[in-house]
């Protein structure tokens, strides 16, 4: 079990603002689960053009914060950091159900859990939720696979 801050998270995520999407580890259980946060806040990009009278955070949003929790516990599984000539991506979202908006002032407590890994592939169960209210769940795919040469 261990926590994770915003400085190690970057050592992990390739992402930048606007697109870092995790904002701390609560707890990582490698090969297993991991249960992460990412604080709205009003202050962001998207909610001046997603219904900037009643901001909500994209539903792709959502499943990209998931698919970025999914990357911390994968690398956490496999012990080790990101190489360069690694690429981790998601390639897959099925089974989505939006429950619940997200809005500025809400904190996500993203959660995954590792259903099987096959080679590159991984299938992650994961759910979001605020304040314990489920706004989010979705199977997701994703691959670790060595990046190709352009």
């Amino acid at each position: 079990m261990s926590e994770m801050y915003i400085e190690e998270i970057r050592k992990f995520l390739p992402h930048r603002y606007p697109f870092l999407l995790v904002d701390r580890v609560i707890e990582c259980v490698p090969g297993e689960t991991i249960t992460a946060i990412k604080n709205v806040t009003v202050n962001e990009p998207h909610f001046t053009g997603h219904f900037p009278d009643q901001a909500i955070m994209p539903g792709v949003l959502i499943i990209e914060a998931l698919a970025q929790a999914t990357g911390l516990l994968g690398f956490r599984t496999m012990s080790e950091e990101p190489s360069d000539d690694l690429l981790y991506m998601l390639v897959g979202v099925d089974k989505v159900r939006f429950k619940r908006q997200v809005v500025p002032g809400d904190q996500l407590v993203l959660k995954a859990k590792i259903e099987r890994r096959s080679k590159i592939i991984w299938k992650f169960s994961c759910e979001a939720t605020v304040e314990g209210e489920l706004c989010t769940a979705a199977s997701l795919l994703c691959a670790a696979a060595p990046k190709e040469e352009t």
